[in-house]
């Protein structure tokens, strides 16, 4: 468990997001939320190259999202997971443990405002890597240029 995954600084959030191919999007939203961090950061990511596979927690009836087939648990996303997107309330993240754990994704990241200590520290006892309170599309943007 390397301290990289507790500071995220700027060279490894660089090369984890160069590196990653595939991210999930657990709390995902649908284009009905179009203008929300849901819904937008997602979409950016897919504009800049990434495939997204969407988790949505809400929307039932939903079964694309982003022109990609929704999954409903992060266990059921196909293939690997470079990077788990959440959009969660700090507070929701414990029940969804179980599930991301058993997805094993390379890396878990908390979106600007979401921030949970022994959610992230039970990651990191699985070797999961997790990066907190931070917006991926403003690291993106800002560490390897718009799109």
């Amino acid at each position: 468990m390397s301290m990289h995954s507790l500071s995220g600084d700027d060279a490894w959030l660089r090369e984890r997001l160069a590196r990653a191919r595939r991210i999930a999007v657990l709390g995902i939203k649908t284009e009905l939320a179009a203008g929300q961090p849901a819904y937008d950061v997602p979409r950016y990511l897919q504009q800049v190259g990434y495939q997204v596979m969407p988790v949505p927690v809400y929307y039932p009836d939903a079964q694309q999202i982003l022109g990609e087939p929704v999954a409903r648990r992060v266990q059921d996303v196909m293939g690997g997971i470079d990077i788990l997107n959440v959009f969660r309330r700090s507070g929701d993240l414990l029940p969804h443990l179980e599930d991301i754990l058993i997805a094993k994704p390379a890396l878990v990241w908390l979106q600007l405002g979401i921030r949970n200590d022994v959610f992230a520290e039970r990651l990191r006892e699985a070797n999961i890597d997790v990066v907190q309170d931070r917006c991926i599309l403003v690291d993106h943007r800002r560490l390897l240029g718009a799109a």
